[in-house]
């Protein structure tokens, strides 16, 4: 590694991910070798990606480790066998991995935080769910984390010239500097690998929000000492109106810091990329669209994968649905991924949305369940050494599916290309495509009567989606990212990612100019 360019926030959703992926592209366009990490994010959102794009031999780059054997990253068939291992990272380093035209891979992201509740969260190191740190409060397992991060960090500044590195949450927490790895070790990393002057740092702020100014200041008055001289500019994000009124803001700012304000990005909210923790734009109870087809997403409490439901945001009209008048006169219901879907289940019922989904099915209209959506669609979740969640013996799903979930290890994690078969109704558009997708879920689902019509097969040709009349149930996720999905069921044509990856190139080099950005990629 040559250099590395570190993207830092004044906040949680300043905008450090689609700053990070667009340099990331312009880079890329530049004819740079560069590649994108992120020590630590925390997410429900979540790509798979193969293990062995990690260094050679164990593709984490340790053995013996106390990582779970039963609900790991190994795709294994249902039989047991074992086949080529997969490992999950956040997406918005997948996405940056693409933009910056390499191939995605777990060192990119090596600790991934799963939330399951308030005070708890799956831990994914390099690729695989790690049950023993899991258990840990956060405190004592953050060393571990922090010297797994490292180890992936320097794998990945062997193999490339640049790195783009994207903070999590602000550098400026102080009651975590201590532990604070993602932001400041990491930081420090890039000096240890190659030298003092191989860091350039920008710190990004939500003008849209407000107290973008102190929020700016008092993120650069908290950085460690060593590290602000590291600081190369400030980036305000997300502004609308008049450009001439914020001086003599940046002016009176650069005085007391000696950092100058870099560039001012517009508000783009059609930039093409879904957002890391869920597409925010459909608000809950927003109104819909006349002209498109109307789609409620159920927002049960733990969502997951929302980020594949981006593009068919632009092919139909979408809302969050978290109550019963927000199902009323729509064409489709969608229950989503779920990180606990026993857990969702009991939440849908308590919020008294079974009926409204019901009285849906009984006007034929369309009712699709992705992956955990799908399980919550069976009569028979079945869940004895606590897999999904707090254990349980079989329970009841919403019987709109004769489909059967008994969740155990191993955790299943692969991408694979995904066929349907003969489908009938408002699905018969689907008949016959074959589609890239993932698979990322623990448990096994089978039917339970010939009444759930095999829908879609995997590469092997396993059933992994059924359908009984207007229900539609597949364990696959990633379909609608697929233009011919799109194309088949609305008639609709999406901008490809690689459009989206060259625009926000486009607008960085328009609001930061090429100058600066060869200055921060020190090309």
């Amino acid at each position: 590694m040559k250099a590395a360019t570190m993207v830092w926030g004044a906040s949680s959703g300043a905008g450090k991910s689609l700053l990070a992926t667009a340099l990331c592209r312009w880079a890329a366009r530049e004819g740079l070798d560069v590649a994108p990490f992120k020590a630590q994010n925390m997410s429900n959102n979540a790509r798979v990606v193969p293990l062995a794009a990690a260094a050679g031999g164990d593709a984490a780059g340790r053995g013996g480790d106390d990582r779970d054997e039963g609900c790991d990253s190994g795709d294994r068939d249902e039989a047991g066998g074992r086949g080529r291992d997969f490992g999950e990272i956040g997406s918005a380093q997948y996405f940056q991995a693409l933009a910056a035209r390499t191939l995605p891979q777990v060192d990119m992201n090596p600790v991934l935080l799963k939330p399951e509740r308030d005070t708890a969260s799956q831990v994914v190191l390099q690729g695989r769910v790690d049950s023993r740190l899991s258990r840990l409060p956060w405190r004592e397992r953050s060393a571990a984390l922090a010297a797994a991060a490292r180890e992936s960090f320097c794998r990945l500044a062997a193999r490339h010239d640049r790195l783009i590195v994207e903070g999590a949450g602000s550098p400026a927490e102080i009651n975590l500097s201590a532990q604070d790895f993602a932001n400041l070790d990491t930081a420090r990393w890039v000096r240890d690998s190659a030298g003092e002057d191989a860091l350039r740092a920008l710190l990004v702020a939500d003008i849209d929000r407000g107290g973008a100014f102190a929020h700016l200041y008092g993120t650069w008055s908290l950085l460690p000492d060593d590290l602000r001289p590291a600081l190369a500019g400030f980036v305000l994000n997300k502004f609308r109106g008049d450009a001439g009124l914020l001086s003599p803001g940046p002016e009176l700012l650069q005085a007391r810091t000696g950092v100058p304000l870099l560039g001012v990005l517009p508000m783009e909210r059609d930039h093409g990329l879904p957002d890391e923790d869920g597409p925010q734009q459909w608000s809950a109870g927003s109104p819909f669209s006349a002209q498109r087809p109307r789609i409620a997403v159920v927002a049960w409490p733990h969502l997951s994968n929302l980020d594949e439901f981006h593009s068919l945001s632009v092919a139909a009209s979408l809302r969050w649905a978290r109550c019963a008048a927000e199902l009323h006169d729509v064409d489709w219901i969608v229950l989503p991924g779920s990180k606990q879907a026993s857990g969702d289940l009991g939440w849908l019922r308590a919020q008294g949305l079974v009926e409204p989904i019901r009285r849906h099915l009984r006007h034929d209209r369309p009712l699709l369940g992705v992956c955990g959506g799908m399980q919550v669609l069976g009569e028979i979740l079945d869940d004895p050494d606590g897999v999904d969640g707090e254990p349980h013996g079989p329970v009841p799903g919403l019987g709109l599916l004769p489909l059967e979930t008994r969740y155990a290890p191993p955790k299943r994690l692969r991408t694979t290309p995904v066929r349907f078969g003969p489908l009938s109704g408002s699905w018969r558009a689907l008949a016959g495509l074959e589609v890239p997708a993932y698979e990322i879920r623990c448990g096994l689902t089978r039917a339970r009567s010939a009444a759930a019509r095999p829908a879609l097969f995997d590469a092997e040709g396993r059933t992994i989606g059924w359908q009984a009349g207007p229900v539609l149930g597949i364990a696959a996720h990633g379909l609608f990212e697929d233009a011919g999905v799109l194309r088949a069921l609305f008639g609709a044509t999406v901008r490809t990612l690689d459009d989206s990856f060259d625009a926000l190139a486009g607008l960085v080099d328009e609001h930061l100019g090429a100058a600066t950005l060869r200055s921060l990629l020190q090309a």
